[in-house]
C-alpha cells in the first residue's frame, strides 16, 4: 500500500489543489492507511474514494482523481462493481467542470454546483 501511495503522491497534491484546502497530503495518506478512504491506483494514474453515509443513502463519492483521463474512466466499471459490493446505491464526485464532460458518456449528469467563498 505504501508503494502505492508514494507512486501516486503527484497525482493526489495535483487534485488536492482544487479541494478548496480541505485536507493536505497527510490527511489523504492517512485516512487511506485507516481505511476511511480507499485509493485506487493505475499506471498513469488515480483516485481516491470515500464511503459516505446518509439518512437515506449510502454513496461512493470520489473524493480526488489525478493523472491521464483515460486511465481513470477505465476503472469506472470496476469501481462501480465496488461500490456495490459496499451496499452502495450511487456515486458521486466533486470536481472541476469539465468532469461532467467526461463522465457523460457513463451515465454521469450534473446534480450540483459546488461554490465556495473563503472567510
Amino acid at each position: 500500500m505504501v508503494d502505492n501511495l508514494v507512486k501516486c503522491k503527484e497525482w493526489i497534491e495535483a487534485a488536492l489543489a482544487y479541494s478548496g484546502g480541505t485536507h493536505n497530503i497527510d490527511d489523504v495518506f492517512h485516512a487511506i492507511l485507516e481505511g476511511r478512504m480507499q485509493l485506487w491506483p493505475t499506471e498513469k494514474g488515480c483516485l481516491v474514494t470515500e464511503i459516505l453515509v446518509y439518512p437515506r443513502k449510502k454513496v461512493l463519492h470520489i473524493f480526488l482523481a489525478g493523472g491521464e483521463l483515460d486511465q481513470l474512466t477505465d476503472m469506472h466499471d470496476d469501481v462501480i462493481k465496488w461500490a456495490k459490493q459496499q451496499d452502495c446505491s450511487a456515486l458521486t464526485l466533486s470536481g472541476r467542470r469539465g468532469w461532467s464532460k467526461a463522465l457523460e458518456k457513463f451515465g454521469w449528469k450534473l446534480q450540483l454546483v459546488n461554490l465556495s467563498k473563503e472567510i
